[in-house]
């Protein structure tokens, strides 16, 4: 009687080993990482070509301080494109309050802070008027945006009459142009600034970790463990160097902590909150957003009023960094804002795109303006440049669009 004999078949592995499950990871995440990865490169490139000037600290603090204005404008932009709509206005409303906020504090002597909550008050006014032609008279968002694109520059020239106006209070300048102040003992860095980076990347590791849990506790698709590894390696590793550059210099500026507030707050808002839910609700599905008993309609009215509150804070920003409001300020700052969004990930459908996205998008574009500036290419140059890179990324999108869909 012969014993029966188990065969065992050999388990297929997929080729490349251990590193398949990585790639297959990145590929299956590849909107989250594809601009981390092209902001790594293009770091990587101008810190090369500069011969290093890039990554100097002075040069990564102006660095902060000059795309400080077009990052705030990004991230309303962002919100207002994953719902589905546009605004050319912004940049327009920016020149619009730095000019009134100097006929406030220049002309008329109110105290700053009063200044600044009356113009905040004034950009969530113009953003709500905009917002509610669009919501609620059904008026498309391009044309309501370029007719207030128009009247705004036009308001500006009649505040300001046409001619420069300054100089702003020296504690507003500080918004703009100030750093943290030192405390602690005397040491080669600012104290503050480190303690500060160090946090965050405490909160930023806290935090992935327990997205990853969550996700996977309702059974969501979550990259490979190595791959999830490797990103937070990554996210350690960059505000590490981030934050050793800032410290090494003057600290941190105070409109990265303005930054930083924005970025929680409505990243936050748009994970968490219903209100964000409801926004990538009427951007990707208009139709079951309404059956599903979404207000469409003062979602949309709030995303404007919001936008127009967020150019009220790039316009002070703007006017406070220059020390001068400027009938010409704000030029093109829209198109800046509607580049970082695409770029940082956001879809022309609507329904996509993170407030992240839009920072890192600013970044990139931040970065090649001031790659560029370093090594002496001509302006000229830097738009066909400029051009070309949001090309990429919108080709991108729907490239990976109908990889998804295939």
């Amino acid at each position: 009687m012969s014993a029966d004999v188990t065969t065992e078949k050999p388990v297929a592995r997929p080729p490349g080993g251990a590193v398949a499950p990585l790639l297959d990871g990145m590929r299956r995440n590849m909107r989250q990482y594809g601009m981390l990865i092209a902001l790594g490169v293009i770091v990587a490139l101008f810190a090369v070509w500069t011969g290093g000037d890039l990554l100097l600290p002075r040069n990564v603090s102006n660095l902060v301080l000059q795309n400080s204005y077009i990052l705030i404008l990004a991230i309303g932009m962002m919100i207002v494109i994953v719902a589905g709509h546009i605004d050319l206005s912004v940049g327009s409303i920016t020149a619009f309050v730095g000019g009134v906020a100097a006929v406030f504090m220049v002309q008329y002597d109110l105290p700053w802070p009063v200044a600044v909550l009356l113009c905040l008050a004034i950009g969530a006014v113009a953003g709500a008027a905009q917002g509610y032609l669009i919501a609620y008279a059904g008026m498309p968002s391009f044309i309501v945006t370029l007719a207030g694109m128009l009247v705004f520059r036009g308001l500006t020239e009649v505040f300001l009459k046409g001619q420069t106006l300054g100089p702003f209070p020296e504690d507003l300048q500080q918004l703009a142009n100030g750093f943290l102040p030192e405390v602690g003992p005397t040491t080669n860095y600012h104290n503050l600034t480190l303690l500060l980076g160090f946090l965050l990347i405490g909160v930023v590791i806290r935090q992935e970790v327990r997205n990853r849990r969550r996700q996977s506790e309702y059974a969501l698709d979550v990259p490979p463990a190595g791959l999830f590894a490797v990103k937070l390696a990554a996210l350690t590793a960059s505000i590490l160097i981030f934050t050793m550059l800032l410290a090494s210099y003057k600290g941190a500026p105070v409109v990265l902590l303005i930054l930083a507030a924005l970025l929680v707050g409505f990243g936050f808002l748009m994970r968490n909150a219903v209100i964000g839910r409801h926004v990538y609700a009427i951007g990707g599905n208009l139709p079951a957003a309404k059956l599903s008993g979404v207000r469409d309609k003062k979602v949309t009215f709030l995303v404007f009023l919001n936008m127009g509150m967020l150019a009220a804070l790039a316009g002070l920003v703007f006017a406070a960094r220059f020390n001068a409001a400027s009938p010409k300020a704000g030029l093109n700052f829209e198109l800046e804002a509607i580049a970082a969004a695409f770029i940082g990930g956001a879809s022309m459908s609507g329904g996509v795109g993170t407030v992240l996205g839009a920072i890192i998008g600013g970044l990139v574009l931040g970065v090649l303006n001031n790659g560029m500036n370093l090594v002496g290419i001509g302006s000229d140059f830097q738009q066909v440049i400029k051009g070309l890179v949001l090309l990429a990324a919108v080709g991108f999108d729907v490239w990976n669009k109908r990889r998804v869909g295939a």
